[in-house]
């Protein structure tokens, strides 16, 4: 377990982004955001879910086509999407990505689908 100062956490340039990173593990990695009045963050593909949470000022977000506003003490989570970003007065932000393995999606379809027949007609369980 570890305790974080997020507000007190020093942030890199966005060309630095992998040293925002301040904690990582094989299934998610959480990260600080910051930018200047006026900074923008580049278009980025995001294969994984991105959980945004404004720790000190305002930012717009791009999610695929939608342009949200996200002020401090809120918090944005998105599925998979193509994301950007930008302030007007500056913003920090803590982003966390969460993957999801194919372990899990493998789990996760094969409890619905054993879920899915015992709730059928079916009176016994055969996976072929």
């Amino acid at each position: 377990m570890q305790v974080f100062d997020l507000k007190a956490m020093k942030a890199y340039p966005y060309e630095e982004g992998d040293k925002n990173v301040f904690y990582k593990a094989k299934e998610f990695k959480a990260r600080i955001i910051e930018l200047q009045a006026g900074g923008e963050m580049p278009t980025c593909e995001m294969a994984s879910y991105v959980i945004f949470y404004v720790i000190e000022g305002a930012a717009e977000v791009r999610v695929n086509q939608e342009i949200i506003n996200i002020k401090e003490g809120q918090c944005l989570i998105t599925e998979p999407a193509t994301l950007s970003m930008k302030t007007n007065d500056g913003v920090k932000i803590m982003g966390i990505q969460v993957v999801k393995s194919l372990k899990q999606c493998r789990l996760t379809a094969g409890m619905q689908f054993a879920t899915a027949y015992s709730n059928s007609d079916k009176s016994e369980l055969r996976i072929p």
